[in-house]
């Protein structure tokens, strides 16, 4: 006989989690893993990443999710190896193999070369093999059934760029530097074609996104090692996705109108992302902009969130579970 699953009690957590998400795990897998071990009641991540990737992966709880949307648009930087001569379907080692090539001698003014031709504004193809949707279907989904649906290239731009042999010869590794919406593995296809070989990505790596480094993740093996209560000193507050908001800091009469929804008058410059304070007790009420003086609120916190989370600061640790 089975023995009787344990039901998980889950809590109201809030915060961001950084973590190193693991090699065969889809960006899903992980998320849940990590809210089943935080035991929080609402999770969403910030942006996809394959499940032959790994690297920076933030993580939302509670009140966080209400920003994540924001961070999707962060830069990001990462680390790849391109197998050089073979291509796939997918553009990385998990597809089935299209074509083969030989790899010629690659100079180094042929990378230069090519990297002057990958890095600033470029248009790119989305892959076949992606999460894009089409018709409310992923685009995945109809690769898998073997149909090619027409994709318009997209603008991105790629900020840096650096190409360097491999450890064998018919190998590259990259890093990058790149604007939100770039898929590494059309770039290293893309790469390959212009060494006149093609190429698939056998390995990638996210080693930043927006102001989060790989050195600042945790694994979720690590994660899992910890007591429960130290797992929570993991989390980072729901500001920590917003760095590049101006804060405004209201007095507690203000604070609570704001909260409502109302606009509040000031002598504010114009400024498109605000993150607004309260003064006392110092909490995010939410994000806002503000126009002609005027600070118009956007995302906005309840009340109840953030009574947990000064509760759990106070505490040192996210609030305990309701029942």
């Amino acid at each position: 006989m089975n023995a009787p699953r344990t039901r998980v009690v889950r809590r109201p957590v809030h915060g961001v989690l950084l973590l190193d998400k693991p090699l065969g795990l889809s960006s899903n897998q992980a998320l849940q893993k990590a809210k089943w071990l935080l035991r929080a009641e609402k999770a969403g991540h910030t942006g996809t990443l394959d499940p032959l990737a790994t690297g920076v992966l933030p993580l939302c709880f509670g009140a966080a999710t209400k920003f994540s949307q924001i961070h999707l648009d962060a830069d990001k930087s990462y680390e790849a190896t391109i197998q050089l001569g073979i291509c796939t379907a997918s553009g990385d080692a998990e597809g089935e193999v299209t074509s083969r090539r030989p790899v010629p001698a690659i100079t180094q003014a042929q990378l230069d070369q090519v990297r002057q031709r990958f890095t600033g504004p470029i248009s790119q193809v989305p892959p076949m093999h992606s999460a894009l949707k089409k018709d409310g279907k992923a685009l995945y989904e109809y690769a898998r059934q073997g149909i090619e649906i027409e994709r318009a290239p997209r603008e991105i731009t790629i900020h840096s760029l650096t190409i360097q042999p491999g450890k064998t010869p018919e190998t590259l590794d990259i890093i990058v530097s790149c604007s939100k919406g770039t898929y590494i593995r059309t770039l290293g296809q893309d790469i390959g074609e212009a060494l006149g070989c093609g190429g698939h990505l056998t390995a990638l790596r996210r080693i930043a996104t927006g102001p989060f480094v790989a050195a600042q993740c945790i694994s979720l093996e690590a994660l899992e090692a910890l007591p429960e209560i130290e797992r929570l000193h993991r989390l980072l507050l729901p500001e920590a996705l917003l760095p590049d908001h101006f804060p405004v800091t209201l007095g507690s009469e203000d604070a609570g109108r704001f909260l409502t929804g109302m606009r509040r008058r000031g002598t504010w410059s114009d400024h498109e992302t605000i993150a607004v304070f309260g003064r006392e007790p110092h909490a995010l009420l939410g994000t806002a902009h503000v126009k002609s003086g005027e600070l118009i609120p956007a995302r906005l916190l309840s009340p109840i969130e953030i009574q947990q989370i000064l509760a759990a600061s106070s505490r040192g640790k996210q609030p305990e579970a309701i029942v």
